[in-house]
């Protein structure tokens, strides 16, 4: 099955490349993101459309069983017990990372079955707010 393109900021692209050079290649979620890595469509951070899921975005998903959740994607560094983030290291968080809005993608979820996910509404993103370098 075809995935929608993704876009990521050249700044959102060095950190996960950093990151990932510094993470075991055992660690789950570390293919599955090098692959998105490899896939993306890179631009200046002033030029990230502003409707493109990028890193501490805030964004609300829908599952294929119907369920809507809203998360923060964020750095495993700064992931916290207050169930509002996920890492972009997890199933869901690679997922979402570098699609806009009204896209689904269809992915492997963390129990292994297929899901689709899809972008209902991106309610903040950095670059839209000016901060292309937090």
């Amino acid at each position: 099955m075809l995935q929608p393109e993704i876009t990521l900021s050249t700044t959102d692209f060095d950190r996960l490349d950093a990151l990932l050079s510094k993470t075991s290649e055992d660690i789950p979620g570390y293919s599955k993101l090098s692959q998105e890595l490899e896939r993306a469509n890179l631009v200046a951070p002033e030029q990230l459309p502003d409707n493109v899921v990028s890193m501490n975005s805030t964004v609300r998903f829908r599952l294929a069983n119907g369920k809507t959740t809203t998360l923060t994607l964020v750095y495993p560094k700064d992931l916290d017990q207050s169930g509002s983030k996920i890492s972009v290291l997890a199933p869901v968080g690679s997922a979402l990372l570098g699609l806009k809005a009204g896209d689904t993608i269809h992915w492997p979820l963390p129990d292994g079955e297929m899901s689709s996910i899809t972008v209902e509404e991106l309610l903040y993103q950095p670059e839209r707010e000016g901060l292309y370098h937090r």
